[in-house]
């Protein structure tokens, strides 16, 4: 079959969609990459507070993908809005890696060695709020670019550690200035951290089935939980959310339980509501685990959160 995949064209990017190509073409498919320019990678001067988050870096891919062009999508998941628009499909969810945050710095141990006052360059509200829980003294900066912009932008020595997901360092080969991977914790990653989307078109069935057998369901059912505590949540890729859900943690008797850790902050003060909760595997349905947690956020008092923020990225 030939198959056509759209990507942005960050190196990040291009290696997702080359390593998909590669598994693909390992079935005995015929595989093109198409690069895509998307707002998000057209607007980097702007903060993504500023251009709002919702489809900024796939609504370009999407429209390709609605006209033909392509045959699927490989994304980063966590970029990949909760709701997608109705001719699509997520189609594979391939397994996750490392979903964890990455303190990179040139000069510093970890998070808690940093000196009063530091510079920490991020260009994720999450981030910066967590951080700012975690160090209210810490100056978050605005770091846009792509990963080796990042990482120049910190050898030239604009800030003291950036704060970028430890899968893209990964598998970009760039961890040599990884100090320390932070605590699930202490800091939530996003939904779908670490973890890719294909997706494709709903009704086309013969590409469906080409990347089926991309599918991991522990993966499947951990950003599941993820998206729909998200959704049910309002949240975009930009919203001051962590959701992460840990599958296939043993219990008493060989029972298989997820562990969800969960976030909302607010970048400005640093006030946060956190839960932790563990469910069984056996029977647990993951949309409804999802909207369980968010229900547990907001009883905690993360409405008002919420809300403050809501108006800030919209």
């Amino acid at each position: 079959m030939n198959l056509r995949i759209g990507s942005r064209g960050s190196q990040l990017a291009l290696w997702q969609a080359n390593h998909i190509a590669a598994l693909l073409r390992g079935q005995g498919h015929l595989v093109e990459i198409e690069i895509i320019k998307t707002t998000g990678d057209r607007l980097q001067e702007v903060t993504f507070a500023q251009v709002g988050s919702k489809g900024m870096f796939t609504k370009e891919i999407e429209e390709a993908l609605a006209d033909g062009r392509v045959d699927l999508a490989v994304h980063s998941l966590k970029d990949l809005p909760t709701e997608l628009p109705e001719p699509f499909a997520l189609a594979a969810t391939p397994p996750r890696v490392d979903p964890r945050d990455a303190f990179v710095s040139v000069n510093h141990a970890n998070l808690a060695s940093l000196p009063q006052g530091a510079k920490v360059g991020t260009s994720s509200q999450r981030r910066r709020a967590q951080l700012k829980a975690l160090r209210p003294d810490i100056e978050a900066i605005e770091f846009r670019g792509n990963v080796d912009t990042r990482l120049r932008k910190l050898a030239e020595g604009q800030v003291e550690a950036i704060l970028l997901a430890a899968a893209g360092l990964e598998r970009l080969g760039k961890t040599d200035w990884v100090r320390e991977k932070l605590d699930l914790k202490n800091f939530c990653p996003a939904a779908g951290q670490g973890a890719l989307g294909i997706e494709t078109r709903k009704d086309d069935s013969a590409t469906i089935e080409a990347v089926a057998f991309l599918d991991h369901a522990a993966t499947r059912f951990a950003v599941t939980v993820e998206r729909a505590a998200l959704a049910a949540l309002g949240g975009g890729c930009q919203v001051p959310i962590g959701i992460h859900c840990r599958e296939g943690l043993p219990g008493i008797g060989g029972e298989l339980f997820d562990e969800i850790f969960a976030v909302v902050a607010a970048p400005e003060t640093g006030a946060a509501v956190r839960v932790h909760h563990a469910a069984p595997r056996a029977g647990s349905d993951p949309v409804s685990l999802g909207r369980l947690i968010a229900k547990m956020l907001l009883d905690a008092g993360a409405g008002p959160l919420l809300q403050a923020q809501s108006g800030a990225v919209q």
